[in-house]
This record gives structure tokens, C-alpha cells and sequence, in this order.
């Protein structure tokens, strides 16, 4: 690519050549983008749903915030009274930002319905709560990777045998790693993550496990497998990646939300609601 680029560059020098050199880049109608990923503190009593929107935009361009005209979160087995309803309706906080609290277990006991209007569309999906096992230990190892000045962290969990497990590990720095149980069922794994950014010693890095269905799992893996530039679970994706936000809006049957006759119709993102657990090392 380099090459290619030096090669252009000594053509236009060679020729003077002024023109403006017009670049298709892809376009398509913008798409909402919901960060809906809700982590749960389960020695908290109360948690705080922070939801996160914004649309796509040109190739080159920002991704703006957008304003939604309402977003709400239900637990529909749960019994609902005036004093302790079971809708939560999300508050605008800052732009492209969306808060409202609950107690622990609106969010961890029954199933979830998200449901976004937007620009007179219509937005749903669906979710349970799924629990994740604690870090046993990170340590700091001497390997290295390819450059040679990589920062090893060893990690160390005990899986849970009594269920099927998937796992979305936060490495910070907009880094992530999924894995799922199969081949350690039941048993403690340890596995080696390699830092390329130039740790500093001192410096503190924050571990998280999350707990993941299979949809969410695959759905990270996705992301993950993309690779590129840093950006984050629910920044726009290099190539889309459907997610389990539906549009809505031209269904009439109450009972069947996956619009499977009008698949291009969705929102980018996720929707979970998902256990977390960190830990933290300092980079000696």
C-alpha cells in the first residue's frame, strides 16, 4: 500500500497536475446506532441504565449524537403497581445520552423489552440478564508477540459447570476477547492478552468479564474478527454487523418482533444486560 502511494504521489509531482481527485466513498441512508450494553453490579442495590445513541454518517465524516422521541425499558414479568412500575422511561442526560435508574433486580430477574422512537420509527429488542463468574487473578508476564516490546497480562477465572458459558472480556482501551466453555467446562482457564500500546509502569489497566448470551457472543466475536482501529463494541463497524435491535414500525402482529420480511430494517448495535466483574493490575 505504501508503494502505491509514493508511486501516485511521484506521477502528480511529475505532471503537476492540480485536478482534484474525487474518491467514491460507500454511502448509505444513516442508521441509528444504540450502545445498549447495561453492565450490573450485583452487590449494588440500585444500577443506572446508561444508553448511548448516535447515527451513521459519511465514510469520512464524525458519527453525530441524535435526539430521540422516547426510550423505554420494561420488565414485562414483572408485576407492575403505581408505587414500583415496570417501565422505566430513559431521561436524556447530555446529547446522545440516555440515563435512568432502577433497583437490581428490574434488571436481573425477568425478561427485558427495549423500545426506541425515532424520527417516526418505531425500535425494539429483547434480552434476559446473564450472570459471569469473578477474575481469580491477573499477573504481568515477561512473553512478547512480534514486536517484541509487548506488555503480557495473564488472566485467570474457574468456570461455572452447572450452565453453558460465554464470556466478553473489556480489556480497556476499547480492546476486546470473547471465549466460550466448551473445552474447559467446569474448570479454571488462564490465558495470556498481549498489550501493543505502550504501557507505562505505574500505569493501572482495568480487566472486565462480562457475562454473554450466545446472540451477544456471537455478535462481539463478529466485531472482534473485524480488527482495524480501535473503536469500541458500538462505534460504526468496518462492515455492518447486525445486531438485535429491529425497526418495527410496519409490523401489526404485537407478537412477532423480528422483522424477518424486512430484514434490512435495523438498528446498529446491542441490546444486554449483562453481569460485570473487574479487576485491576499495575504495570510494573
Amino acid at each position: 500500500m505504501r508503494k502505491v502511494v509514493s508511486a501516485v504521489l511521484f506521477l502528480l509531482v511529475l505532471t503537476g497536475c492540480e485536478d482534484v481527485v474525487q474518491v467514491d466513498a460507500p454511502t448509505e441512508p444513516p442508521r441509528l446506532i444504540v450502545d445498549a450494553l447495561i453492565k450490573i453490579d450485583e452487590n449494588e442495590a440500585f444500577q443506572t441504565a446508561r444508553i448511548r445513541v448516535a447515527l451513521t454518517s459519511s465514510f469520512f465524516g464524525t458519527t453525530p449524537v441524535t435526539d430521540l422521541e422516547q426510550i423505554t425499558i420494561t420488565n414485562v414479568d414483572m408485576e407492575s403497581t403505581f408505587e414500583n412500575p415496570n417501565t422505566i422511561i430513559l431521561l436524556e442526560t447530555e446529547p446522545g445520552v440516555y440515563e435512568m435508574g432502577k433497583n437490581t433486580t428490574f434488571f436481573s430477574e425477568g425478561e427485558l423489552i427495549l423500545q426506541i422512537n425515532h424520527s417516526n420509527r418505531r425500535f425494539f429488542a429483547r434480552t434476559r440478564f446473564v450472570p459471569t463468574v469473578s477474575i481469580d487473578n491477573l499477573e504481568q508476564g515477561t512473553g512478547t508477540l512480534f514486536e517484541g516490546d509487548e506488555t503480557e497480562v495473564i488472566i485467570t477465572f474457574t468456570d461455572n459447570g452447572d450452565r453453558d458459558d460465554f464470556y466478553v472480556f473489556d480489556l480497556d482501551f476499547d480492546e476486546y476477547l470473547v471465549t466460550e466453555d466448551e473445552f474447559y467446562q467446569g474448570r479454571q482457564f488462564q490465558f495470556s492478552y498481549f498489550y501493543d500500546n505502550n504501557l507505562k509502569p505505574g500505569q493501572e489497566v482495568g480487566i472486565s468479564i462480562l457475562g454473554a448470551d450466545e446472540g451477544f457472543y456471537n455478535y462481539m466475536n463478529q466485531l472482534v474478527q473485524q480488527g482495524g482501529d480501535l473503536m469500541g463494541p458500538f462505534a460504526t463497524p468496518a462492515a455492518t454487523v447486525r445486531g438485535n435491535i429491529f425497526d418495527v414500525t410496519e409490523l401489526d402482529n404485537m407478537e412477532v418482533f423480528d422483522n424477518v420480511d424486512t430484514p434490512d430494517n435495523f438498528a446498529l448495535g446491542y441490546f444486554a444486560v449483562v453481569q460485570e466483574n473487574t479487576a485491576q493490575i499495575v504495570i510494573e
